[in-house]
């Protein structure tokens, strides 16, 4: 076992309900997860979704800004307060014990039901003007994750070679990728046009849609962990590269391709930190008091 790796411990996880939001008409959409939602007083029993299915709602359908607003009908805000200890515990712990995975991943598969759970996570994460500009494709085809590789490969040389002397040395010996090795891969997108032109929120900076599904991202990493699943961040390829083997439209963006697969040792401390790379900042130096520089 690498020196710095530990157990991996899984937490529990319980999937919740998804929603995609198109450009012309926003929807409820199913999503394949295993797990049974909650339903409603005046439900009746045929209409109850399986372990595997969410059927689309007559209604409380929302669509984007500047289309159709059904108004609000649930009569009251939900409760909320801190959580106990315990979930408070959880939720840190899955925060502070995220990793970075590479060379980590057990062959064993993702089940579908599994991979539901994480994307519903994904799709829980706040957007810009609730445009949910994200779209997910997932890859479990070993010959599309070879041409993938192929083309992180050509970029990982180009690469290298902007570095130079022993960061150079430093970097080729790192491994940057589990593209091969990992079960599954998914590649996030972010479509700018999902919701129109002008979005609430997106009117002073065009970049939030990015921003929103980076927050997606996020979801599904921290998701991940909870479920002893390991997540790589792949971002060395030329975006044309990855849009012609996956078929992805000229004017959609490709936000991160993510390796996935079962882990059970990590790092205890990022694996850059550890090799040498770079260490994590003190949290001092970065947090300003009222404005730039305010404090020193």
């Amino acid at each position: 076992m690498p020196a710095g790796l530990r157990e991996n411990r899984e937490f529990g996880a319980r999937p919740e309900r998804a929603q995609r939001c198109k450009a012309d008409v926003c929807r409820l959409m199913p999503l394949a997860f295993a797990g049974k939602v909650r339903q409603t007083d005046d439900a009746k029993s045929e209409d109850r979704p399986d372990n595997h299915r969410l059927t689309a709602l007559d209604s409380g359908r929302l669509c984007c800004w500047g289309l159709t607003m059904r108004p609000d009908h649930s009569g009251s805000l939900a409760r909320a307060g801190a959580f106990s200890a315990d979930e408070r515990e959880a939720v840190y712990r899955a925060i502070e014990t995220r990793r970075d995975v590479r060379s980590e991943f057990l062959s064993d598969p993702v089940p579908d039901d599994v991979i539901g759970r994480l994307l519903a996570a994904a799709h829980h994460a706040p957007s810009v003007g609730f445009m949910q500009p994200w779209n997910f494709i997932v890859v479990r085809d070993a010959g599309i994750r070879e041409q993938v590789w192929e083309a992180f490969s050509r970029a990982n040389a180009e690469a290298a070679e902007m570095f130079s002397g022993a960061q150079q040395s430093a970097y080729r010996s790192l491994k940057l990728e589990g593209i091969r090795t990992a079960p599954v891969g998914i590649c996030v997108t972010c479509d700018p046009d999902r919701c129109g032109d002008v979005v609430l929120g997106r009117t002073h900076n065009r970049r939030m849609d990015s921003y929103s599904t980076v927050c997606a991202v996020q979801n599904l990493w921290l998701a991940a962990r909870a479920e002893g699943i390991g997540v790589g961040w792949v971002s060395i390829f030329h975006e044309a590269d990855l849009k012609n083997v996956l078929g992805v439209p000229d004017r959609v963006e490709i936000v991160a391709w993510l390796c996935l697969g079962y882990v059970d040792r990590l790092y205890g401390e990022p694996e850059l930190a550890i090799k040498g790379w770079r260490q994590r900042l003190p949290l001092e130096e970065l947090v300003f008091a009222d404005r730039w520089g305010g404090g020193e």
